[in-house]
């Protein structure tokens, strides 16, 4: 069986200070904690503050975005080692988000991945349909696409990845237990066509999870956390969803 793993991607969102203020205050609500896997995904300007705080707590730290040249005149970019000298474990690619507003395809993202994992992060990589791929039933075709060309000459053994349908990033919609497993199910079939011990690569829900919906979605067997974002932001209501997935483990 594989380990709950749930993560909190603050997009941009805290200071310092308020990064400071969460963490303090979470990390005693989740000392019972034990059996889930709890990773913070704060802002760049936050990752050196967040990595003290976090030190001998057992929870991870990750970036949200990481550029795939190790160095240079990249104006404005963040490199693996300079996350990894901040303290990082992981880092987030693919994010939704980043395809959208910042026109980052399959290939950047297989870019990204190869450089984070040849500098020794682990990656979360993010796929998902639009509502209009959902309704048009090209929910497969576009994962199977994301997966290909995302995971091209890479072996995916130690990733995570997470299934967020972008109908439900931040609009309080939720993908129905059911709908989510669907979509899991088949990440699943197709890992264990194309990857050897593909059952080791946990697949995490993202989409307007709450204390009140993780519950429902942890127990289907292909879910294996969530990658949360809205509901992260209060120390409160994310040890809420990391105690609702070790009771429902």
């Amino acid at each position: 069986m594989r380990k709950p793993f749930i993560a909190a991607n603050w997009k941009m969102n805290k200071t310092m200070g308020e990064t400071g203020e969460f963490i303090n205050s979470f990390i005693p609500l989740v000392s019972e904690a034990e059996g889930v896997d709890i990773l913070i995904a704060p802002p760049f300007t936050c990752l050196n503050e967040a990595s003290g705080l976090l030190q001998k707590t057992g929870i991870r730290l990750a970036a949200q975005n990481v550029f795939y040249e190790e160095k240079g005149a990249f104006t404005g970019e963040i490199s693996a080692q300079m996350l990894l000298s901040a303290g990082c474990s992981d880092v987030i690619i693919g994010h939704s988000e980043r395809r959208q507003y910042f026109s980052e395809t399959d290939e950047i993202v297989n870019r990204k991945i190869a450089t984070a994992r040849k500098n020794g992060l682990e990656v979360i990589l993010c796929i998902g349909e639009s509502l209009e791929e959902r309704e048009a039933d090209k929910t497969f075709e576009v994962l199977e696409k994301q997966l290909t060309d995302s995971l091209k000459d890479i072996d995916p053994n130690g990733m995570t990845i997470a299934y967020e349908p972008i109908w439900a990033i931040g609009t309080g919609k939720t993908a129905t237990p059911e709908q989510a497993d669907e979509a899991h199910t088949f990440i699943r079939k197709w890992l264990n066509n194309n990857v050897k011990n593909s059952d080791q690569v946990r697949i995490l829900y993202g989409g307007s999870v709450t204390p009140e919906n993780i519950g429902s979605l942890i127990t289907k067997p292909e879910i294996d956390g969530a990658l949360v974002g809205g509901a992260s932001l209060n120390p409160d209501s994310f040890a809420k969803i990391v105690l609702g997935a070790k009771v429902s483990s």
